[in-house]
């Protein structure tokens, strides 16, 4: 395992830097694998022990306890976990990230943050000669096992260009776009454009039964015009064809939602249209329907009575 930070790896004569893994969901996990696949050795902890005796069975991994001797152990540390209250207690607990980062090594965040922590936690690596990048997820687990996702990455452009490799170990499409906060800021914007889609899709299909309406006939007309779109295909096969197959559950969408608004409010402005989908998505989290995948909120609206 490296000893020190390898200052260099990003450089045209790349070493492999050591990378150390937090969060082997179905999405952390794919990308371990290939990382591994792809001759990375990693450094991995978590509570998961299928999870993470699948890892080590892969070879060229170590399973440590703690976040400090994943820092400790490593060039890069990725985080794949699921809200900022979990990337603040890695990064700043007694045992945490920024009590073991050395000089030189690089923290990248690849799950959907509020921008502001973000933030924080950058000038709180920065105060330690770390790194931090912002790099939030496009795309599906089974694209992170092929290296094949979108990646929205930010950062200061010097830490972005020594990581830019292995990113593009694990993405098809990696974008920078620019300081800081901003990966998680535009996924943000894209999830509250996406959920907000699908909200409104499945609560038309919900009103056109109501009314009546064969709901089959309802897609093959709005699917024929500017409406359509991945995610109406997505609403279609769950309220049409009772398959649910968006992999994204509506917890996720109301964190996320939630996560805009407090953006904007950071902003020091508001989102009602923002407001009415986080509405919806709580209400369906409070029926029970919340790991679900996000156009099951069709059965939430079949069903809703004024």
């Amino acid at each position: 395992m490296s000893s020190k930070t390898n200052a260099s790896f990003g450089g045209p004569n790349m070493t492999k830097p050591v990378i150390g893994f937090i969060g082997l969901g179905l999405m952390g996990g794919n990308m371990v694998e290939n990382l591994q696949t792809r001759g990375f050795e990693v450094v991995v902890m978590g509570r998961k022990r299928d999870a993470l005796d699948a890892v080590l069975a892969r070879g060229n991994a170590t399973e440590v306890a703690t976040p400090r001797e994943v820092a400790e152990a490593s060039d890069i540390v990725m985080l794949c976990v699921t809200t900022s209250d979990v990337v603040e207690s890695l990064v700043y607990g007694d045992d945490g990230i920024l009590a073991g980062i050395k000089e030189g090594a690089v923290l990248i965040d690849f799950g959907t943050s509020i921008p502001e922590s973000t933030r924080k936690i950058g000038a709180d690596l920065a105060a330690k000669g770390a790194g931090m990048i912002d790099a939030p997820l496009g795309r599906t687990p089974a694209h992170a096992k092929d290296g094949l996702l979108n990646i929205m990455a930010a950062g200061d452009r010097a830490t972005y260009d020594k990581v830019k490799p292995v990113l593009d170990e694990q993405g098809e499409n990696v974008f920078y776009l620019g300081a800081l906060g901003a990966g998680h800021v535009t996924k943000l914007i894209n999830n509250f454009m996406g959920m907000t889609t699908v909200t409104a899709m499945s609560q038309a299909f919900a009103v056109a039964d109501r009314a009546g309406i064969d709901r089959a006939q309802l897609y093959d007309i709005m699917s024929a015009g500017p409406s359509n779109s991945p995610f109406m295909g997505f609403c279609k096969k769950y309220a049409v064809d009772g398959v649910s197959d968006l992999g994204f559950s509506i917890n996720n969408a109301n964190k996320d939602i939630a996560y805009f608004l407090q953006m904007v409010a950071d902003m020091n402005t508001a989102s009602p249209i923002a407001e009415g989908t986080s509405s919806a998505l709580q209400a369906g989290v409070a029926a029970g329907m919340g790991e679900g995948n996000v156009p099951e909120i069709f059965d939430y609206f079949k069903t809703l009575e004024r």
